[in-house]
């Protein structure tokens, strides 16, 4: 799917919002209003690929939801009052993607760490709800490190009383690969686990960043035990809806942590749809 300048400018910011900003999403192909509940840059994990810049003081370190919540029901009123489109990068969007797609945690580090991850959600329901806005989703983005808390599972429960989609972030087949792309001290056992069990009661999608390391992409091998990792999800009863597979598309904080061609995300994202039988959507990079 081709970049245009909404892709490429992603900031987690809006005016003089603290917790809601706009994006034009290419995996949701519209609007995504984006939450963002880790406003102090705080992450459990430090991914090589990640723009966020996490050397720039943080405007605020708190979530307050009562002024989340009055954030939200502002920038839906901006987006139906179409005032979002007339600046840029958000003028540059097709029209046919000017349409409210859904309301998405995600941020400047991993939601589901946020304590009050289930009134957060709850706002979120209830503000759509507002806005009579049956059909718009609320969509989690998650590195899937917390989805054991009940807190999380209770806001997931909630979340899928309506429209939803998790999308579950798995980078890597093996751990050393993980440890090098993810740089977490959280085990690849851990993030396995949380995803099949969770997918056992919700189907998620599977979101997957694959990239070139010192200028060589994920091995023969790491693919394999990528594809064989979605496998033993199935096998064990875990629903996987698909995969998105993408790679970088804007600065990363290593120089050496770079983009897959569009060839080599092709060659990557047909094995995996043969060998594992999921759908597979594709997302290039900024060549």
């Amino acid at each position: 799917m081709d970049l245009i300048q909404a892709h490429l400018d992603h900031r987690r910011s809006y005016q003089d919002f603290l917790y809601v900003y706009p994006v034009i999403s290419r995996r949701s192909r519209g609007v995504s209003i984006g939450i963002n509940l880790n406003p102090d840059k705080i992450c459990n994990f430090d991914c090589v690929y990640c723009e966020v810049d996490r050397n720039a003081l943080p405007r605020t370190r708190k979530v307050d939801l009562t002024i989340l919540e009055q954030e939200l029901v502002a920038m839906i009123e901006i987006y139906q009052s179409h005032e979002l489109f007339k600046s840029e990068p958000f003028s540059s969007a097709p029209q046919s993607w000017r349409r409210l797609n859904d309301i998405a945690f995600s941020g400047d580090g991993e939601p589901t760490t946020y304590p009050n991850f289930d009134q957060a959600v709850e706002i979120a329901w209830k503000t759509l709800k507002k806005f009579h806005l049956s059909d718009v989703k609320l969509v989690l983005i998650t590195d899937a490190a917390c989805l054991d808390r009940p807190v999380v599972k209770q806001g997931i429960q909630r979340m899928t009383q309506g429209p939803h989609e998790i999308w579950a972030k798995l980078d890597a087949g093996t751990p050393t690969y993980y440890k090098i792309v993810n740089r977490t001290a959280i085990p690849l056992e851990r993030i396995i686990k949380n995803i099949t069990e969770t997918a056992r009661q919700f189907p998620v999608w599977i979101q997957t960043l694959f990239l070139r390391i010192h200028g060589e992409p994920p091995s023969h091998k790491e693919v394999l035990a990528y594809i064989n990792q979605l496998i033993t999800i199935q096998k064990d009863g875990g629903k996987i809806l698909g995969i998105q597979i993408y790679t970088v598309a804007r600065s990363t904080p290593e120089t050496w942590a770079t983009a897959l061609t569009n060839e080599e995300l092709d060659a990557i994202a047909l094995r995996v749809e043969k060998e594992s039988g999921l759908k597979v959507e594709r997302f290039y990079g900024k060549n």
